[in-house]
C-alpha cells in the first residue's frame, strides 16, 4: 500500500518531502551538506506546488491537484526551514571556540 501512495506522488510532493528528510537527517548529524540540500530540494518543491496552485483551475476534488499543491508548498517550506536550521547549527559547531 505505502509503494501505490509514493507511485501516485507529484513530483512537487516528492521533492518536498525529500528535502524535510533530509533535513532531519543534517539534524541528527549535523553535516550542513545536507542542510544545503534540504534548502535546495525544499525550495524546489515549494515552488512546484505553487505553481501547481496558481494553474489550478478548480477547487478541491477536481483533479487539478490543488491539494496537493499546498501540500508540497507547505512541506516545502518546512524543508527550507530545516535546512536553514541545520546551516546553522553546523556552522556553530563548527566554529573554533574562544578559550
Amino acid at each position: 500500500m505505502l509503494l501505490s501512495a509514493a507511485y501516485d506522488m507529484t513530483a512537487g510532493r516528492v521533492w518536498s518531502l525529500i528535502g524535510v528528510v533530509a533535513g532531519v537527517a543534517g539534524l541528527l548529524v549535523l553535516i550542513r551538506r545536507r542542510g544545503l540540500w534540504a534548502v535546495v530540494l525544499g525550495a524546489a518543491g515549494a515552488v512546484i506546488g505553487v505553481a501547481v496552485v496558481l494553474m489550478a483551475k478548480g477547487g478541491p476534488g477536481t483533479g487539478y491537484g490543488i491539494v496537493g499543491g499546498y501540500v508540497s508548498a507547505v512541506v516545502g517550506v518546512a524543508a527550507v526551514a530545516l535546512g536553514g536550521l541545520v546551516m546553522r547549527r553546523g556552522a556553530r559547531a563548527a566554529a573554533p571556540r574562544a578559550s
